[in-house]
């Protein structure tokens, strides 16, 4: 299965959207990058520091800007029209939506399609290490629990 399909069904299950959200928002993580991670079953410390120098450019040159964006436009902003603002607001979430779809798809690139072999915890554990700032050990548990 590529990985956008994966991510999509992965990111449906139960849970993984909080835990997602609070390893990104909480903890300073990347989620398409943490995502890739457990997709390829990474663990070579090499290839996560690569996949980390990718996705932070990419994070900030595309990912954050454009949620930050989406995110500005949430509340109403009279007298902009507010069914033409919440349209704008859904162009933007798509747009965000395409730059983690095409970062995911670099970084599947990267690891040319090889599987690490690493348990979802152990690959979670090494990304969050290889992203800088390791994220705390209950956070990434509770995602790769969510992934089953």
């Amino acid at each position: 299965m590529g990985i956008w399909d994966w991510a999509l069904e992965a990111y449906a299950r139960e849970g993984v959207p909080d835990a997602c959200l609070a390893l990104q928002d909480e903890h300073g993580q990347n989620t398409p990058y943490l995502l890739w991670a457990v997709w390829a079953e990474a663990q070579d410390p090499e290839l996560l520091r690569t996949a980390a120098d990718a996705a932070r450019r990419w994070d900030a040159q595309a990912v954050s800007p454009l949620r930050a964006v989406r995110r500005a436009i949430k509340a109403p902003c009279p007298p902009v029209d507010d069914a033409a603002r919440e349209a704008l607001r859904e162009d933007v979430k798509a747009a965000e939506l395409r730059a983690e779809r095409l970062l995911l798809e670099t970084l599947a690139g990267l690891s040319r399609g090889e599987l690490g072999g690493a348990p979802a915890l152990t690959a979670l554990k090494a990304a969050s290490r290889a992203w800088g700032r390791p994220a705390p050990d209950a956070a990434l548990a509770a995602l790769a629990a969510a992934l089953g």
